[in-house]
Parts: structure tokens; sequence; C-alpha cells
């Protein structure tokens, strides 16, 4: 159950992106702004249709290395995830809102984020340090984003150094952290020797802390010359006490950890002028959080031998007087007894003294977790050993929400499925509810509501708290036209048969169980077989299902196999042919029973079937097509000229024999979309799609000839989303700058069932899943000023408010508008829905601080939850940019909850 730190290496080598260089304003414009005229031969609509989208519901899937509450106002925490982008909790809900989805393409590093700081003195700031990798692999540098509306809407302080969210020592934390007592001063802990940063204005600058000593010198693996296991972890969590500032000035005492096993922990006490080296300070390990509990003066340090959040062999507790300047080891158990290291700490603030601790590492039989009610005197744990290997726990784990999480297995003691976690380097306490705790694992957040059952004698219950927090690696997808609407292979989890999008699948892809699901195809013309291939430390790399991937068997392999490579089943599920790591490409009949070696073909060649003709299947290496007429025994080279760099995929169009679309290359070369229709002996580009990396086939539309095609792909100059429904002639944006993801290049595909649906892959976000408002094809859509569901009655009563719009942008095609609505009652507002209808044909496209509903020119607007309430004489204001043909005319009238408000 071990999760890969997923490097991308080959990914990243394919891309070769540029780096951005800031945002600023809202998500709306934190894409570059690099759009083209419209591409040639093709007619471009830049303009998004109007898509919803949503998960198709994993409930996390990766790790979580960073839970953040905010002290100051209740219910209001973040987490970070290493690849994911961040979240913010909401507690009406329970669940996590994604506040990193308009991260763009060419930025796409700035999903992993490294740390996460919510303001104390003013609730609506936080923060997030963003990059994904130190090395090469990341393009960009690192950034500070900073939003004074909860993550609704950034703005960015682009670093002089790279950040690495997805680097080893990753769970080590909070490396950002903002001055409580002076919220203009931040700093952040920099890798790879870079140091210690501040800003005096609110992150907007940034410099180096230049009298800060130590820059760190530990490394997880010297010997790895790839800039990953070598690189520095530098400067790892920045922690104040607040108690040595009043508010409006500066906090003097400072703690900083550092990756140096002598000198891991430094004080400031002059507000961060002068800094050393704390005396007495335990030696040999890292310090990976450093808490402190300002009701006692105690700073705790969770400590490993190494920075995690895989390893970690030995570990300590030590606390620190910060008064008397004592040192005490108050680790729950002796050294000696110690096969991990701790990460997770955390103090309850409403009860000074009590603390819990983690050891992150422990990863057989299971992760432990401590509490102690006495500043570390004593301990208990969340299980101990009756009579081994029979456990005793003081808690419950409830899965039945998630019920993957038991990877359906069943293991013997002292080990349990579902376990409570590993990879555990984060874990807070409520700061206002003792009884509330989260903690991240490699797989999910977990959480409880009744955690002092624990000091009473009693059982708690930890369930898991992860509904909306979807960080997935989608590796490819598949829907087939009949059974499941979708079928999943992902990174680190497998994958899984999706029956419901809207519900958590019971399990995950079995029998065999793979690390990572690499491909995945099903019989286009009997969609109850499908083949699956991945990642595995040994055999079997490959499964079998009969049932539309309900229920798998292993099949055998060919001698040699070390990955799962790709696969392609036959149009009528006759055969199989695989192209694994470690081997060359090999072909079968039935399910595997025996290989054969295909000639003519290289090795690491990527493979597809033909939708029709059970004996035909191609192949592409190196810009060469190839293609075989005997079911995969012998191959021939056809059409050249392809590209022979970068990731390139094709995809056959189901029922129709030899008809191909090819994507992929490199910025570099070759770099687009073509399409074979004799079979792949000749290939045609599409001359307007710049770029073009995945594609995929839809139902039709309405009255259409030829499937929906679906692509990520640079056309007209804007990365995107694109449907078309005339065969590539045509091509009209689905997705908008809200909706990015960041790369999306792995996998797409239309539903065969349903016009308008697709499913886009991402490294990190899980699958997103687009449904079109024209559920029939062009055409369907009332246009502007029509609502046939609405009666317009008698003319509403007037309401207790006033609207202010105001356009504060325009631009060829597009606006941007704020609109503050006003509370000119003498009641509150709790919730609020705000509506007018559009002059023209102006449509919505990016909105925040809000969420909207349009249905041709009407449009609804409903407050953000946390902006719901609105006291008389105070004002909600929300933004949004929109398309339109005009001018963006400001409409005249607006109604709150079907009133009349006031304009001006």
């Amino acid at each position: 159950m071990r999760l890969s730190a997923r490097p991308i290496a080959a990914l990243v080598a394919a891309l070769a992106l540029t780096a951005g260089l800031s945002i600023t304003g809202t998500p709306a414009v934190a894409r570059s702004d690099d759009r083209a005229a419209a591409a040639e031969a093709s007619d471009v609509s830049i303009a998004a249709d109007t898509y919803t989208w949503k998960n198709a519901r994993i409930d996390g899937g990766g790790f979580v290395p960073g839970i953040v509450f905010n002290r100051s106002e209740k219910n209001l925490a973040y987490a970070r995830t290493d690849i994911g982008g961040a979240y913010r909790w909401d507690q009406a809900g329970k669940r996590w809102t994604p506040l990193l989805d308009w991260v763009d393409w060419d930025r796409w590093g700035w999903s992993g984020v490294v740390s996460l700081a919510s303001d104390t003195a003013e609730p609506d700031n936080v923060y997030a340090a963003v990059g994904t990798y130190t090395n090469r692999w990341d393009p960009t540098n690192g950034a500070v984003l900073r939003s004074s509306d909860r993550g609704a809407s950034w703005k960015a302080a682009t670093l002089p150094f790279k950040l690495g969210g997805n680097m080893p020592g990753r769970g080590m934390g909070e490396r950002l952290a903002v001055d409580p007592n002076k919220n203009s001063v931040l700093y952040l802990g920099a890798p790879s020797g870079n140091g210690l940063w501040r800003s005096t204005d609110s992150g907007a600058t940034w410099s180096e802390v230049t009298a800060f000593p130590n820059p760190g010198n530990y490394a997880q693996d010297p010997s790895d010359t790839s800039g990953y296991g070598n690189d520095n972890q530098g400067i790892v969590w920045v922690t104040f006490d607040e108690r040595s500032g009043s508010a409006g000035s500066a906090t003097q005492d400072i703690y900083v950890g550092v990756a140096d096993k002598e000198n891991t922990v430094y004080r400031s006490t002059d507000g961060g002028s002068t800094w050393s080296r704390i005396a007495g300070q335990p030696t040999g390990y890292l310090a990976h959080k450093g808490v402190l509990d300002s009701s006692t003066g105690h700073l705790y340090l969770t400590l490993s031998d190494t920075g995690g959040p895989y390893d970690g062999a030995k570990g300590r507790i030590w606390r620190y007087d910060t008064e008397s300047g004592a040192w005490t080891d108050v680790s729950p158990v002796a050294e000696a007894d110690t096969y991990y290291g701790f990460g997770g700490i955390s103090v309850d603030r409403q009860k000074p003294g009590t603390l819990m601790a983690t050891a992150y590492s422990s990863w057989w039989p299971d992760t432990q977790i401590f509490r102690s009610t006495d500043s570390g005197a004593t301990w208990t744990q969340a299980w101990d050993y009756s009579s081994y290997p029979n456990r005793s726990n003081r808690y419950t784990l409830d899965v039945s929400s998630v019920p993957w999480l038991s990877w359906g297995a069943n293991p013997s003691p002292p080990e349990t499925a579902p376990k409570l976690g590993w990879m555990t380097e984060s874990l807070e306490i409520d700061p206002f509810d003792s009884d509330r705790m989260m903690y991240g694992t490699g797989a999910t957040v977990y959480g409880t509501e009744d955690l002092t059952s624990w000091d009473s004698g009693g059982t708690f219950t930890i369930t898991p708290m992860v509904k909306g927090l979807e960080e997935t690696a989608v590796n490819d997808l598949a829907s087939p036209p009949s059974g499941a609407p979708l079928l999943s292979a992902l990174g680190d989890i497998g994958g899984f048969r999706h029956t419901d999008l809207d519900a958590v699948p019971a399990m995950m892809f079995t029998s065999p169980n793979l690390d990572s699901t690499t491909s995945l195809d099903f019989a286009e013309a009997s969609p109850g077989t499908v083949v699956r291939v991945g990642n595995a430390d040994a055999a079997p790399h490959i499964g079998f299902s009969t049932d539309n991937g309900a229920n798998w068997f292993q099949g055998s392999e060919p001698s040699g196999v070390t990955g799962g490579g790709t696969v392609a089943a036959a149009a009528d599920g006759s055969g199989f042919v695989w192209s694994p790591e470690g081997a060359g490409v090999h072909h079968t009949t039935g399910y595997g029973t025996s290989w054969t070696a295909s000639t003519g073909i290289p090795a690491g060649a990527t493979v597809e079937s033909d939708r029709k003709n059970p004996k035909k299947f191609y192949g592409f290496s190196a810009g060469t097509f190839y293609v075989s007429t005997d079911g995969g025994a012998t191959f021939t080279a056809k059409a050249t000229g392809l590209p022979a760099e970068g990731n390139v995929r094709f995809k056959a169009l189901p029922g129709t024999e030899g008809d191909i679309w090819l994507a992929g290359g490199a910025p570099t070369g070759a770099y687009g979309l073509w399409r074979s229709t004799d079979s792949g002996a000749s290939f045609t580009r599409f001359s307007g799609v710049e770029q073009a990396d995945s594609v995929g086939f839809g139902k039709a539309a309405s009255g259409a000839s030829y499937q929906t095609v679906f692509v990520s792909a640079k056309i007209g100059g804007v990365r995107g989303i694109f449907r078309s429904t005339d065969a590539g002639a045509g091509w009209t944006r689905i997705n908008d700058d809200a909706h990015q993801w960041a790369w999306t290049g792995a996998a797409i595909t239309g539903d065969p069932r349903v016009y308008g649906r697709v499913y886009v892959s991402t490294n990190g976000r899980g699958i997103q899943v687009g449904e079109s408002s024209d559920t029939d094809g062009p055409g369907t859509d009332p246009g502007p000023g029509t609502d046939p569901g609405t009666d317009p009655g008698e003319p509403p009563a007037d309401a207790d408010c006033s609207v202010a719009y105001t356009v504060t942008n325009r631009w060829s095609g597009g606006f941007q508008a704020e609109v503050k609505l006003t509370n000119t009652g003498t009641a509150a507002y709790d919730g609020w829905k705000l509506g007018w209808t559009f002059p023209g044909d102006q449509r919505i496209g990016q909105i925040w601080n809000a969420s909207h509903q349009q249905t041709g020119a009407k449009v609804t607007v409903t407050d953000a939850g946390w902006n719901g309430k609105v006291a008389p004489g105070s004002s909600a204001a929300f933004g949004f940019t929109g398309t339109t043909t005009g001018d963006g005319t400001a409409p005249g009238a607006f109604t709150l909850g079907g009133e009349a408000c006031a304009v001006g």
C-alpha cells in the first residue's frame, strides 16, 4: 500500500514548458495571455461552451502532507497535497473545496503545494507556497500565492528559485508562516540551499534573510544525480511565539527548523534581525515539525533520522521550555524500540499540556498515534498489543463512505484492513474543538469528532474526512458503449469501475492488485472483455475481466516484464497485443495463457487496436506508425514523419475501420493533431491545431455525421479542452480559465452514450467530468432572453437591497465585472441569491466569491458560504469574467430572492 513519490521526469521532458511569471488579479487571468489569431483552416471558438465540471468521485487517493486550521475563526481549515493543489474545508457540506484548479498548463508545477499559511489576524487571508520539483523536471520557479478571499482568487509573487511540493521531505513543515501579531510579515523556508526568506508586505515581495546562518545540508540520497534525491531539503518549518509581540508589532521570538542533523533548531529573539542555534538541542535527527504551546511555553519537536515521508527508522520527541531553556526528551517509547520517525504533532489549544504525535513511517503493522495530557510526561497509544499478534484499539475505523480504503485486503494480525494510515506527517487538533482532529495519510484525510473519548477510556470513531478532495493521477480512461460508463487507470491505487460518477466506488481493481495501472482497453464489439496492465514489484502485471471490469483474473506474462506499458484488445475480444516495459511487443489469443513475440515493431512502442476489424492492431514509436493485420503477430511500418519527440497518443474511431487520430509531440519538433483514414498508411495534419496531447471520441451531436472529437490541445493560441462535432473542421473550447487543472495530457475520452460528456485526466486532481448544457448538440441553446420554464407572473415586490454593477475591464470578445450587493434593510441576510437578465449574448465564464447558474440570458448568483451572512448596512461582493460579441452592457435590473433591488 505504499504510494510512490510520482516524479514525472518522462512527462516533463516531453513537455518542455515555458515558465509563467506571475498572476495579477483573479484566477480568470491567471493564464499567460498568449492568444494568437484563429488557427488557419479551422473555425475556432475561443469562448467556452457552457459546461459544468465535477470529479468522478473517488475521494482522496494521494498524499495529504499538510492540514492547517485558522486559530481565530472556527471551522476555517485548509489542506495541501503534493501534486493536486490546495483545498478549503466547507463545514456546512463537510467537504473540501479545491482552490487551485485555475493553475494552467504552462505553470503546471504550481499544483504542487509545499506549504500553507492561514492568517489569524485577518482570516480572509491565506497563502500557499507552490512548485512541484526543485530540479529540471519542473521548468517554472516556485511562487507564493496570496489570497484575500480565502482562496477564491489569487495573486502571486514568483520566487527566484524552485519549490518542491512533491520532493523528499515534503511532509515537514509548515515552511510558510504569517506573523500572528503583525500579519504583513511572513517567513518562508526554502530548499536547495536558498535559506530563509521574508516578506514585509503581505507576501507581495520577498527577500532573503541574509542574517540566517544555516541553509541546511541534508539530502535524502546524495549519490542521486537527478536533482531529486540529492537536493538539500533546506529550511523546513517556521514557528512564532505570539507571546513575544502585540497587535501591530512584530513577534520577537521566532523558531526555525533546518534540515541539518547537528543543528536543527534556530531562534531569533529580536524579530528576525539575528539568529542563533539553540544550545542543548537534540542531535542526530531532523526536526520534522516545531509546534509551540503558548499556554505552557513549550516548543515540541518531532524528530526522525531522515526527511521522509516514506523513510525513517528512528525518531524522538523533545520538549523545549522557552522560559528556562531546558530540553527534555518526552518520547513515548524508548529509542531502541523505535523503527520509525515521528512526524505529525499538534497541541490542543483548549487544553494546555494536551498534545498528539504520529509515527509517520511505521509502515508495518500500522502507523501509530500517541496522546499525552501532561505535556509529554506520559503517553497512551491509539493501539496496543493485547497478546501478540492481537491488538487492542482505542478507536473504531469506519470507512463505509470510502470503502476502497481497505484495499480489498484480508491481512493476518497484527495488520488490519483498513489501516490506521501511513505517511502520517500531518495531524491537527481543531483549535476550537478538542473533540475534532484530522490527519493526513498517503491516501486520504481521516478524522474524528469524539476524540476526548480517548481520555475517558472509551473508543473514538475515525472516519474519512476527504469528500471533495480528489488527488489521483490518471494514466488512462475508457468509456465503453455498455456496462459502466467509465473505467479508469490510476497511479498508486490502480483504478476503478465507475458505475455511478457521483458515488465512491466500492473497491479498486483487484486480483491482481497493481500499484499503478498504466493502460487499459475493452473490446469495442464485446465491452464485457477488458484488459489492464500496470506496475508492481513483481508479477503479475496484467489482469483480464469478462464482465466489464466487475471481476478480474490475472494472466501470464512474457519473461522480462518490469512494468505495464500499453495494451490493446481486439475489437471482438479474441486476442490482445501488449507492449510492456522490459520486454518487446507480444500478442496472444484468448486471455494471455501464453504470449508470442510480435515482429516488425520496436520494443516500447505504444499499441492500440482497430475498433472494427479484430485482426488489425496499430503501433507507434519514434515518428513511425506500424500496422498489423494478423492479430498482432507481424507489424509493418507505414506512415513516417510523425512526431519523433515527446509523448504521442492515438485512438481509432469506434465502428469505423482504419480511422485513426494521433496527438502529441514536443515544442522542439513536430507537435499537433493528425488523422489517417487509410489505417495509418498516411496522415494529414490539422493545421489549425498548434499542439495536442490526447484525443478521444464521444457520442455524435444530433444530426451530425461524425462522432464528437475531444482533445487536450492548444488551438488559436489557447490551451484547453476542445470539442469538435464536425470531424475537426471547427473547435470549441469547453473548459474555462477557472477549470484548467494544470496538466491534462495523459488521456481524454467522450462518453458514447451521452452527448457532450467528456472525461479528462489530470495529474493530481483526479478525473474531471464535463457535462454540456447543450445536451442534444449544436442549436439547442434557448438563446438570450429565453427562459421557457419561468412564468413571469406578477412583478416582484421590492427587497431590502441595492446592487452596484461595474464593468472593470473590456477586451475583444470579453469583459470583467464586479458586483456589490448591499443589505439596506434591518435584518441580516442568511444566505443570498441575486438574479438578473443580461442584455445581448453575454455569458459568464468564471466567477469568484460566489457560484452561478445561467440559462440563456438569465443568471442566478449564490453566495460562497462564507460570505452568505450580510449584516444590515454591510455588503457582499463578487466578480466574474464574461464573453460577449457586444460591449458588455450592464443589466438594468436585479432581484434578491425574486424581489427587486435598487440599482446604483
